[in-house]
């Protein structure tokens, strides 16, 4: 349920994208009455996703709110991020802002890491709540993975902005970003199971204490 709950605007940024397209002169009108002038019809589906995408999110804030938890410090950072690059693509009618957005979301998450790599805090264990034990040097390698993942797809991201159409990227934000972070995700969560086990079997093989 936290993953659907985590990817409630992407689910319909993509949905009412998609939506749009469907039916143009509808997605057209709406788009027009939204904005002005200055919007097409190749390009009304895409400022219709924004907006959706900016109040999806926004709700997602006040759900949080409402249920009387405490929102995490990723989800205000993804809401700056979807306001300001939303925002602009709107004001400006171009879809390039909202196409950096994911890309300058990874790239502050990485930065965070970066900076708590160099003040020797490990955010990644602090996410955790140590609920893995592992060598110090383990978490220090597990953070640094998860910078290096970061930057990367920030960078795989702009790619396919830059060299696809809208609508294959609005299906790669969607399933591809997606599934890469899920498989990195699957694949730390292997290695840490592994580097786990042999901290436990060290344990196990040390010698024993002075009586």
């Amino acid at each position: 349920m936290k993953l659907l709950f985590d990817l409630f605007p992407v689910i319909l940024f993509f949905a009412s994208f998609k939506g749009a397209e469907s039916f143009p002169a509808e997605s057209l009108a709406a788009a027009q009455t939204l904005l002005g002038s200055g919007v097409g019809p190749e390009t009304a589906p895409v400022f219709i996703a924004t907006a959706v995408a900016i109040a999806a999110t926004v709700l997602q804030v006040l759900l949080v709110k409402m249920r009387g938890r405490r929102v995490e410090p990723m989800l205000w950072i993804s809401l700056g991020v979807i306001i300001v690059f939303g925002s602009l693509t709107l004001y400006l009618r171009n879809e390039l802002f909202i196409k950096w957005k994911p890309t300058i979301l990874y790239w502050i998450f990485a930065a965070i890491l970066v900076w708590g790599d160099m003040t020797g805090r490990n955010f990644i264990r602090t996410l955790m709540k140590e609920a893995v034990e592992m060598a110090d040097g383990a978490w220090r390698t597990l953070q640094r993975a998860w910078i290096l993942f970061l930057a990367a797809v920030g960078i795989v991201n702009l790619a396919v902005a830059y060299t696809c159409t809208t609508d294959f990227w609005v299906s790669f934000k969607l399933f591809g970003l997606t599934a890469l972070t899920f498989l990195f995700t699957i694949g730390m969560a292997l290695w840490m199971t592994k580097h786990a086990v042999e901290r436990q079997n060290d344990a196990d093989v040390s010698p024993p204490s002075a009586p």
